[in-house]
This record gives C-alpha cells, sequence and structure tokens, in this order.
C-alpha cells in the first residue's frame, strides 16, 4: 500500500492515458480521472473532502472569469468567417496567379494561404481540412505527385499551431502566467522561418524535378497589370491588411490579445459584409462553428484544470521534481527531457491535453532553470514555450499517428493513400526539426523581436 501512495501520481497518469485510448470523450477521460483519483485519495487519507471543493473554485477562476482565455472565440469566429464566406477560396485563386511562373506554384501558393489561415484561426484541425478539400482536387487534377500534395497541405496547415493569433500560445501564456502579447510577438519569427522554408523547399524540388508539379492552368489570367492590381486589391490585400491590423495593434502594444481578437472577429465579418457574403445562412453557420469549437475547447479546459489540481495535491509535482533533481541532467538535460517527452506524447493526443497536462507539470520546474549566458533567467520561460510550440508541430506531422495526417486522409475521401501522405511529409518534418534545433541553439530568433518592442516586460494577459 506504501508503494501505491508512493507512485499514486504515476498511476494517476497511466490511468489518463488508458482513459484517452478507450476512445472517451478527452475532456469526460481528462476530468473523470482527475475526479476519479480524488476520490481515491479520499479513501487513502491523501485528499480531503473539502477540496473537491477547491476544484470548483479553480475552474470558476481559472476558466470561467479568465479574461485571456476570451480571446479564444474572437479568434476562432474570424476563421470561421474567412472560411463559410468563401474569402479564403478566393484568396487560393488570387494566389495561383501570383505565383503561375513559380515551380511548383501551386504548392508554394498552398504554403503561403497555409500561413495566412494561421494568421486568421489558430484551429489546426480547421486549416488542414479546409487546405484539403479547396487544394487537393486542384493539386492532384493538376498532375501534381499525391506525396508532394499531401505532404505540403499537412504541413502547411499546422502552421495554425504556432504562427500568432495561435489559440495555443494563448492557452500557454494563462498556463504559464506570461503576457500573451509577448508570446505572439516571440512566435512570429520562428512561424515566418518555418513557413519560408517549406515555400523554399517546394520550389527547389519543383525546379530540379518539374515531373512533380507541372505547370498549372491557373483559368482566366488578368489580361493587364492593371487588372492584376484589382485583382490583388479584391482579395488578397483585405485579408492581409486584417490580419496585419491584428496582429500589428498586439506587436504595436496599441491592444492586448483579447481586444486585438475583437477586432478581427469584427473585421472578418465586415470583410464578408462588404463582398456581398453576409446574410443570415453564412452568419448562422460562423456562429455554430464557434461555437462548438469553444464548447470542444472549454470542456476540455475544464476536465485538465481538475486533472492538475488532484495531481499536485496527491504529490505528483514534487514527484517529478524529485525525479529530475535526483537525475543531475541540469538546465539543458531537463529541456531534452520535456523536449521528448512532448514530442512522444504528439504522436498520440491532441496540443489541447499536452498543454494542458505537461505544461502545469513542468512549470515551477522551467521557471527555475539557467542556461547561463545563452539566455537570460527572466525570458527563459517564452523561449521554452515557443520551443515547445516548434516541437508540438512537428509531432503533429510525425508518422504514423501525426493528427494533422489524418484530417488530411479524411477530407481527401480515399484520393491520397496512407502511403503517399507519410512519404511526402518527411521532408517538412526534417525542416520543422531544423528550426526548432535553430530556433534553441540561436535564443535570438525567439527574443529579439518581443525584446525589440519590450513586450517581454509586459504584464501576463
Amino acid at each position: 500500500m506504501a508503494l501505491v501512495v508512493q507512485y499514486l501520481p504515476a498511476l494517476m497518469f497511466v490511468a489518463l492515458v488508458a482513459a484517452l485510448f478507450s476512445g472517451l470523450p478527452v475532456a469526460f477521460a481528462v476530468g473523470g480521472v482527475g475526479i476519479g483519483f480524488a476520490t481515491l485519495g479520499v479513501g487513502l487519507d491523501l485528499f480531503r473532502e473539502a477540496q473537491f471543493a477547491l476544484i470548483v473554485n479553480r475552474i470558476f477562476g481559472g476558466v470561467v472569469e479568465n479574461l485571456v482565455l476570451v480571446a479564444v472565440p474572437m479568434f476562432v469566429f474570424m476563421g470561421a468567417m474567412l472560411e463559410v464566406s468563401g474569402i479564403a477560396k478566393d484568396l487560393l485563386q488570387t494566389l495561383q496567379v501570383l505565383m503561375r511562373r513559380v515551380p511548383g506554384g501551386l504548392a508554394v501558393s498552398v504554403a503561403v494561404l497555409g500561413t495566412v489561415l494561421a494568421a486568421a484561426t489558430g484551429i489546426i484541425g480547421a486549416s488542414v481540412v479546409l487546405l484539403t478539400v479547396l487544394a487537393l482536387p486542384v493539386m492532384l487534377r493538376s498532375g501534381y505527385a499525391a506525396s508532394l500534395a499531401g505532404g505540403t497541405i499537412a504541413a502547411a496547415g499546422t502552421l495554425g499551431i504556432l504562427i500568432p493569433p495561435s489559440i495555443m500560445l494563448v492557452v500557454m501564456g494563462d498556463l504559464l502566467s506570461v503576457s500573451v502579447g509577448a508570446l505572439f510577438v516571440a512566435a512570429l519569427m520562428p512561424g515566418l522561418v518555418l513557413a519560408a522554408g517549406y515555400a523554399v523547399y517546394i520550389t527547389v524540388l519543383c525546379a530540379f524535378r518539374p515531373e512533380l508539379a507541372p505547370q498549372v492552368d491557373v483559368g482566366a489570367v488578368p489580361p493587364s497589370t492593371v487588372a492584376l492590381f484589382g485583382l490583388i486589391l479584391r482579395s488578397f490585400l483585405p485579408v492581409v491588411f486584417l490580419i496585419s491590423l491584428v496582429l500589428g495593434s498586439i506587436v504595436g502594444g496599441w491592444a492586448t490579445p483579447t481586444e486585438a481578437s475583437g477586432v478581427g472577429a469584427v473585421g472578418a465579418t465586415l470583410l464578408a459584409l462588404s463582398k456581398g457574403r453576409l446574410d443570415y445562412p453564412t452568419f448562422r453557420t460562423a456562429v455554430t462553428k464557434t461555437a462548438l469549437t469553444c464548447a470542444m475547447l472549454f470542456l476540455i479546459f475544464v476536465g485538465a484544470t481538475a486533472f492538475s489540481f488532484v495531481f499536485r495535491v496527491l504529490g505528483g509535482e514534487h514527484m517529478v521534481l524529485g525525479m529530475l533533481h535526483a537525475s543531475s541532467l541540469g538546465a539543458w538535460g531537463v529541456l531534452a527531457v520535456l523536449m521528448l517527452l512532448v514530442f512522444l506524447l504528439g504522436f498520440f493526443f491532441d496540443w489541447i491535453e499536452i498543454t494542458l497536462i505537461v505544461l502545469p507539470i513542468f512549470v515551477p520546474i522551467v521557471q527555475v532553470l539557467d542556461f547561463g549566458d545563452h539566455v537570460a533567467p527572466g525570458n527563459v520561460v517564452y523561449w521554452v514555450a515557443i520551443l515547445v510550440a516548434v516541437n508540438l508541430q512537428t509531432s503533429f506531422l510525425s508518422p504514423p499517428f501525426g493528427f494533422a495526417l489524418f484530417y488530411v486522409k479524411g477530407a481527401s475521401e480515399g484520393a491520397i493513400s496512407t502511403a503517399q501522405l507519410y512519404r511526402g511529409i518527411i521532408p517538412f518534418v526534417l525542416i520543422q526539426l531544423a528550426v526548432l534545433a535553430l530556433a534553441a541553439a540561436v535564443p535570438d530568433l525567439v527574443l529579439w523581436l518581443p525584446t525589440a518592442t519590450g513586450d517581454l516586460s509586459a504584464p501576463p494577459g
């Protein structure tokens, strides 16, 4: 019995993994395991009945009353409105025209559109499915290699986990008690470097192997430069301006992420209205998508809050700290363990479970890590958070369980095989690992912009 008491937090984590693999909804699995082990803790005299009320208080104060999380539904609505109003489809067609002379121009257009969608919604599943539905049939009909098409779509769709306004960064900022705006600014450069890496790889590959990406007939090309600028002005610049307004207000310090999310939601609605595409069915569909997505997210927040509270009360935090101290790994060793754990968990679980379960355990550890002159102590939390974000994006693509691969396979309706998808994604995973190594070796890639803008001194929120 003494051994059970000592390793009860570890058993709690094992039970969580089993519950998640059982097929139960994530929120019920996480919350149910937390409540179940709290009840077991009462029997073992490790958890008091009165502490059940503290779980409710934690949920109310940490989720219900959390003003930072107000940004989540606003950003989700912004992306949903751009999708259902057809603005995203227009954007892809315009990018095709602009990239028509670039080797692999259609694939490069998909990478650019993935970057734009990442800055418009921050929800991976929505971006990957939308890109698959919009671009995969066109790429396959145009003679593109299925492996290149599937790999490009999966990689571009996962940019939403890193490029602001990433919903995951909002959650991370709340969990780590740091400025969400500073996290947004810190993630911008690594995200753009990653997107540029995709585009360069596609262009170079298709230049040397043009059979993988034949020249695409983009349809009616504007007959003059004036007409081309008109097309850009109608379909490209409004979306870019909206995203620049949202991110620029955060980077410039004019608005908090919560305020900027409201600007994005209103801006997307006005953009649909200006194009004559805002009617009641469109608005209702956007609201429904937002409500369903946010209901799923916040229910998981509630379950994870209960789980993390019970895990701490049962001694889980002290168990993890004791194991790491006993191992004498040092700061780099602890970082390597965290990165490996996040990478492996990413094969099986969504980012929501990983961030809400793993980060609270490692927060006390990360806050005291000392990397000497490599990273200033006050900036370590921001640097590690962005490394985790890049790492999670990598794990979302890694075979055999990368979630983005399942999204593409499901939305493709059999148009691409699993083997082709796995083969196409490997180069993009290598690019992501290279950017992760670069961000770890050169912290200024993450910290230079938020330091220059003064965001690292901003309060949480």
